[in-house]
């Protein structure tokens, strides 16, 4: 679909809006109405589904299932009681002890193990947008987690513990996590930035901070790595909709926020 005919398009559906007394204000207008309609043509969900697939297909991690004892930097700290990492960074796994639970199947309480993030703030999860000829794209990961179902998830931009930004793991600087960072150097607009809850039935107190930058559109980026790919947010949708285990929970949690 040519970008006039977004254009026009988003046009109608404002002065519509206006008819009908709504606001028009809401900053999360524009992605609203990118949901409703496929604006790139008929075939990009099938275009993605297939570079989802080849993705799978290019997978060398293997994952095998050892004892604690044995995890490489990875130690039981006898004074906490928590299992750690050498470095003091990413979790701890922890007992705790819940009790008075009338609300729940066991009510008189249980023990388990429970993940803590270090600092309580994960990270972030960001979502980077940019128009190609005015229409909104979104820069997604195809990534590969050792706990993902498939191996590969469709991710947002940046996935991103504090401290792997931090780079605790002495490895590489997250890809493209300056945008996220250091908005006003690339003349960034923030459209989205909101601190989420993570599960709290196996992680202690966990939230991220969930974010949408907009950069401009003649902004020159990089694809570093065809694991990465510009998508729409209609077809995004269509993906959680119609596809099983494809979008990773991260990315579905900032959908739902827009």
């Amino acid at each position: 679909m040519k970008s006039q005919s977004y254009a026009v398009k988003f046009k109608k559906f404002i002065q519509y809006l206006e008819g009908q007394g709504g606001d028009i204000s809401d900053p999360l207008l524009e992605m609203r109405f990118e949901k409703l309609f496929c604006h790139t043509g008929g075939n990009e969900v099938n275009h993605i589904m297939a570079w989802y697939d080849t993705q799978r297909e290019k997978v060398t991690m293997g994952v095998e299932r050892i004892p604690l004892s044995e995890c490489r930097e990875w130690s039981l700290d006898h004074e906490s009681g928590s299992f750690v990492h050498s470095s003091g960074e990413f979790y701890r796994v922890d007992g705790i002890r819940i009790s008075k639970s009338t609300s729940r199947e066991v009510s008189g309480g249980w023990d388990q193990p429970i993940l803590t993030q270090v600092g309580y703030d994960g990270g972030i999860l960001g979502l980077l947008r940019c128009r190609s000829k005015g229409v909104p794209y979104y820069l997604v990961e195809a990534k590969c987690e050792p706990g993902n179902y498939n191996f590969i998830q469709i991710s947002t931009t940046v996935q991103a513990t504090f401290s792997n930004l931090k780079r605790a793991h002495k490895g590489a600087q997250t890809p493209y996590s300056n945008f996220f960072l250091d908005t006003e150097k690339f003349d960034a607009k923030l459209i989205f930035d909101r601190w989420m809850s993570e599960d709290g039935g196996r992680l202690y107190n966990k939230r991220n901070r969930s974010m949408i930058v907009e950069i401009p559109e003649d902004s020159a980026v990089e694809i570093i790595d065809d694991r990465y790919r510009w998508v729409s947010l209609y077809s995004l949708m269509h993906l959680v909709a119609n596809h099983d285990a494809v979008v990773a929970p991260h990315i579905r949690g900032i959908l739902a926020g827009v």
